[in-house]
Protein backbone atom coordinates (compact mmCIF):
# COMPACT_ATOMS: atom_id res chain seq x y z
CA UNK A 1 0.00 0.00 0.00
CA UNK A 2 2.76 2.23 0.95
CA UNK A 3 4.54 1.68 -2.53
CA UNK A 4 1.12 2.20 -4.39
CA UNK A 5 1.77 4.99 -7.14
CA UNK A 6 -0.94 7.99 -6.85
CA UNK A 7 -3.17 9.86 -10.61
CA UNK A 8 -1.77 12.77 -11.07
CA UNK A 9 -5.75 13.81 -10.61
CA UNK A 10 -5.31 12.19 -7.20
CA UNK A 11 -2.08 14.55 -6.29
CA UNK A 12 -4.75 17.49 -7.31
CA UNK A 13 -7.84 16.44 -5.30
CA UNK A 14 -5.39 15.85 -2.49
CA UNK A 15 -3.35 19.55 -3.06
CA UNK A 16 -6.78 21.06 -2.82
CA UNK A 17 -7.99 19.05 0.49
CA UNK A 18 -4.49 19.87 2.27
CA UNK A 19 -5.29 24.08 0.87
CA UNK A 20 -8.64 23.83 2.22
CA UNK A 21 -7.34 22.94 6.10
CA UNK A 22 -3.93 24.57 6.19
CA UNK A 23 -6.37 27.52 5.41
CA UNK A 24 -9.00 26.60 8.40
CA UNK A 25 -6.12 25.75 10.62
CA UNK A 26 -5.64 29.23 12.78
CA UNK A 27 -9.66 29.60 13.15
CA UNK A 28 -10.11 25.73 13.76
CA UNK A 29 -10.58 25.19 17.06
CA UNK A 30 -12.78 27.85 17.21
CA UNK A 31 -15.04 26.48 15.06
CA UNK A 32 -18.23 24.40 16.58
CA UNK A 33 -17.21 20.72 16.74
CA UNK A 34 -13.96 20.93 17.29
CA UNK A 35 -13.95 21.46 20.83
CA UNK A 36 -15.44 20.45 24.50
CA UNK A 37 -16.85 23.13 26.03
CA UNK A 38 -20.03 21.90 28.15
CA UNK A 39 -20.54 19.46 30.59
CA UNK A 40 -22.64 17.57 28.72
CA UNK A 41 -20.10 17.45 25.66
CA UNK A 42 -17.61 16.22 28.27
CA UNK A 43 -20.14 13.30 29.12
CA UNK A 44 -20.89 12.41 26.18
CA UNK A 45 -17.01 11.90 24.60
CA UNK A 46 -15.96 10.23 28.00
CA UNK A 47 -19.00 7.51 27.70
CA UNK A 48 -17.53 7.59 23.74
CA UNK A 49 -14.08 6.80 24.67
CA UNK A 50 -15.03 3.92 26.96
CA UNK A 51 -17.23 2.65 25.11
CA UNK A 52 -14.98 1.90 22.18
CA UNK A 53 -11.50 1.51 24.43
CA UNK A 54 -13.91 -1.12 26.33
CA UNK A 55 -11.59 -0.86 29.24
CA UNK A 56 -8.22 -1.70 27.68
CA UNK A 57 -4.91 -0.99 29.22
CA UNK A 58 -2.67 1.83 27.61
CA UNK A 59 -2.20 1.68 24.07
CA UNK A 60 -0.38 2.84 20.93
CA UNK A 61 -3.16 4.80 19.29
CA UNK A 62 -3.11 6.48 16.02
CA UNK A 63 -5.42 9.37 15.10
CA UNK A 64 -5.79 9.74 11.34
CA UNK A 65 -6.45 13.04 10.14
CA UNK A 66 -6.03 14.39 13.43
CA UNK A 67 -5.93 18.06 12.78
CA UNK A 68 -5.34 20.04 15.47
CA UNK A 69 -5.21 17.08 17.72
CA UNK A 70 -8.24 17.42 19.42
CA UNK A 71 -8.82 13.87 19.73
CA UNK A 72 -4.92 12.68 19.83
CA UNK A 73 -4.82 15.24 23.74
CA UNK A 74 -8.36 13.07 24.60
CA UNK A 75 -6.09 9.90 24.26
CA UNK A 76 -3.46 11.07 25.75
CA UNK A 77 -5.28 12.60 28.69
CA UNK A 78 -6.62 8.58 28.85
CA UNK A 79 -2.85 7.67 29.34
CA UNK A 80 -2.33 6.49 25.63
CA UNK A 81 0.46 6.74 23.93
CA UNK A 82 -1.15 8.88 20.84
CA UNK A 83 0.18 9.10 17.41
CA UNK A 84 -1.44 12.41 15.47
CA UNK A 85 -1.10 12.43 11.46
CA UNK A 86 -2.38 15.07 9.28
CA UNK A 87 -2.22 15.88 5.78
CA UNK A 88 -2.19 19.28 5.77
CA UNK A 89 0.93 21.39 7.15
CA UNK A 90 -0.33 23.73 9.41
CA UNK A 91 -2.91 21.83 11.08
CA UNK A 92 0.45 19.59 12.18
CA UNK A 93 2.13 22.98 13.14
CA UNK A 94 -0.98 24.24 15.12
CA UNK A 95 -0.93 20.86 16.98
CA UNK A 96 2.37 20.64 17.70
CA UNK A 97 2.48 24.44 18.92
CA UNK A 98 -0.16 23.17 21.57
CA UNK A 99 1.68 20.00 22.74
CA UNK A 100 3.80 22.07 23.41
CA UNK A 101 2.32 24.87 24.91
CA UNK A 102 0.83 22.42 27.76
CA UNK A 103 3.67 19.53 27.76
CA UNK A 104 1.37 16.96 26.58
CA UNK A 105 4.12 14.00 25.33
CA UNK A 106 2.47 13.20 21.96
CA UNK A 107 3.80 12.51 18.14
CA UNK A 108 2.42 14.47 15.25
CA UNK A 109 3.38 13.88 12.08
CA UNK A 110 2.77 15.10 8.34
CA UNK A 111 1.59 12.35 6.65
CA UNK A 112 -0.91 10.79 3.86
CA UNK A 113 -3.75 8.66 5.97
CA UNK A 114 -4.02 6.68 2.54
CA UNK A 115 -0.20 5.74 2.93
CA UNK A 116 1.01 5.75 6.65
CA UNK A 117 4.39 6.01 6.85
CA UNK A 118 4.80 3.08 9.20
CA UNK A 119 5.24 -0.16 9.15
CA UNK A 120 2.89 -3.06 9.79
CA UNK A 121 1.51 -3.71 13.19
CA UNK A 122 2.29 -0.71 14.84
CA UNK A 123 -0.94 0.15 16.83
CA UNK A 124 -3.39 -1.05 19.45
CA UNK A 125 -5.65 1.17 18.29
CA UNK A 126 -6.24 3.45 14.77
CA UNK A 127 -9.02 6.51 15.52
CA UNK A 128 -10.42 8.82 12.40
CA UNK A 129 -12.98 10.85 13.05
CA UNK A 130 -14.97 13.03 10.64
CA UNK A 131 -12.13 11.92 7.72
CA UNK A 132 -13.34 9.59 5.17
CA UNK A 133 -15.61 11.73 3.24
CA UNK A 134 -12.42 14.25 2.62
CA UNK A 135 -10.24 11.26 1.12
CA UNK A 136 -10.47 9.96 -2.79
CA UNK A 137 -9.94 6.42 -1.71
CA UNK A 138 -11.72 5.86 1.78
CA UNK A 139 -11.93 2.25 1.16
CA UNK A 140 -7.72 2.23 0.69
CA UNK A 141 -7.66 4.27 3.63
CA UNK A 142 -9.34 1.67 5.61
CA UNK A 143 -6.92 -1.06 4.15
CA UNK A 144 -4.16 0.97 5.33
CA UNK A 145 -5.36 1.95 8.81
CA UNK A 146 -5.94 -1.76 9.25
CA UNK A 147 -2.56 -2.54 8.13
CA UNK A 148 -1.03 -0.73 10.98
CA UNK A 149 -2.34 -2.26 13.35
CA UNK A 150 -1.61 -5.41 15.38
CA UNK A 151 -3.44 -8.23 15.87
CA UNK A 152 -6.58 -7.98 17.96
CA UNK A 153 -6.03 -4.23 17.45
CA UNK A 154 -9.45 -1.86 17.20
CA UNK A 155 -10.10 0.92 14.41
CA UNK A 156 -12.28 3.41 14.89
CA UNK A 157 -14.50 5.28 12.92
CA UNK A 158 -16.37 8.15 14.36
CA UNK A 159 -18.45 9.89 11.61
CA UNK A 160 -22.09 11.36 10.63
CA UNK A 161 -24.34 11.66 7.40
CA UNK A 162 -25.48 14.70 6.37
CA UNK A 163 -29.03 15.11 5.50
CA UNK A 164 -29.83 14.25 1.71
CA UNK A 165 -32.97 16.10 1.41
CA UNK A 166 -30.46 19.47 1.84
CA UNK A 167 -29.14 20.03 -1.85
CA UNK A 168 -26.65 23.24 -0.56
CA UNK A 169 -24.30 22.41 1.96
CA UNK A 170 -24.57 24.99 4.94
CA UNK A 171 -22.44 28.36 4.13
CA UNK A 172 -19.23 28.21 5.57
CA UNK A 173 -18.91 24.45 5.94
CA UNK A 174 -16.01 22.49 4.20
CA UNK A 175 -18.34 21.11 1.82
CA UNK A 176 -19.06 25.11 0.44
CA UNK A 177 -15.79 26.23 -0.14
CA UNK A 178 -14.32 26.49 -3.17
CA UNK A 179 -12.08 23.70 -2.55
CA UNK A 180 -14.36 21.28 -1.96
CA UNK A 181 -16.44 22.65 -5.14
CA UNK A 182 -13.63 22.08 -7.13
CA UNK A 183 -12.92 18.82 -6.21
CA UNK A 184 -16.18 17.34 -5.06
CA UNK A 185 -16.51 14.83 -7.85
CA UNK A 186 -13.77 12.70 -6.99
CA UNK A 187 -14.53 12.21 -3.24
CA UNK A 188 -16.72 8.89 -3.23
CA UNK A 189 -17.86 9.79 0.58
CA UNK A 190 -18.70 13.27 0.17
CA UNK A 191 -21.83 13.80 2.17
CA UNK A 192 -21.11 11.00 4.69
CA UNK A 193 -22.44 7.38 4.52
CA UNK A 194 -24.79 5.55 7.27
CA UNK A 195 -23.47 4.18 10.68
CA UNK A 196 -25.08 1.04 8.98
CA UNK A 197 -22.72 1.15 5.58
CA UNK A 198 -19.92 1.94 7.46
CA UNK A 199 -20.01 -1.09 9.71
CA UNK A 200 -20.73 -3.41 6.63
CA UNK A 201 -17.62 -1.85 5.14
CA UNK A 202 -15.49 -2.96 8.23
CA UNK A 203 -16.65 -6.48 8.44
CA UNK A 204 -16.13 -6.57 4.28
CA UNK A 205 -12.46 -5.40 4.92
CA UNK A 206 -11.92 -8.05 7.38
CA UNK A 207 -12.47 -6.89 10.97
CA UNK A 208 -14.47 -9.04 13.43
CA UNK A 209 -16.67 -7.86 16.75
CA UNK A 210 -17.60 -4.51 14.38
CA UNK A 211 -20.21 -2.72 16.57
CA UNK A 212 -22.00 0.68 16.35
CA UNK A 213 -23.23 3.76 18.50
CA UNK A 214 -25.17 6.05 17.25
CA UNK A 215 -24.07 8.73 19.70
CA UNK A 216 -27.30 10.40 20.66
CA UNK A 217 -25.59 11.78 23.70
CA UNK A 218 -23.51 13.90 21.69
CA UNK A 219 -25.96 14.91 19.21
CA UNK A 220 -27.96 16.38 22.09
CA UNK A 221 -25.42 18.06 23.26
CA UNK A 222 -24.46 19.72 20.52
CA UNK A 223 -27.71 20.82 19.39
CA UNK A 224 -28.08 22.25 22.48
CA UNK A 225 -24.93 24.21 22.68
CA UNK A 226 -26.10 25.85 19.36
CA UNK A 227 -28.95 27.20 20.90
CA UNK A 228 -27.05 27.94 24.06
CA UNK A 229 -24.43 30.15 21.47
CA UNK A 230 -27.20 31.29 19.35
CA UNK A 231 -26.84 29.56 16.20
CA UNK A 232 -29.12 28.50 14.20
CA UNK A 233 -30.02 24.58 15.40
CA UNK A 234 -28.91 21.90 12.75
CA UNK A 235 -28.43 17.85 13.56
CA UNK A 236 -26.64 15.56 11.65
CA UNK A 237 -26.81 12.26 12.30
CA UNK A 238 -23.47 11.38 14.10
CA UNK A 239 -22.07 7.39 14.80
CA UNK A 240 -18.95 5.79 15.87
CA UNK A 241 -18.54 2.18 14.32
CA UNK A 242 -15.42 -0.05 15.40
CA UNK A 243 -13.85 -3.49 15.09
CA UNK A 244 -11.45 -5.52 15.75
CA UNK A 245 -8.15 -6.93 13.54
CA UNK A 246 -8.18 -11.08 14.08
CA UNK A 247 -5.77 -11.79 16.44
Amino acid sequence: MGARRQSGQTDVVKQQVAAHWNRRAPGFDADFGHSIRTPAERAAWDRILDLVLSGRGKLDVLDAGCGTGFLTFELAAHGHRVTGVDFAPAMIAEARRKATEHSVSVRFEEADAEQLPFGPGSFDLAISRHLLWTLPHPEAAIDEWIRVLRGGGRLVVVDGQFDAGVLAAPAGSARASEEYAAVGDQLPFLGGRSREEIATLLAAHGLVNVGSDPLLDLVAAQAQRMVDEGRERRTHRRYVVWGDVVS
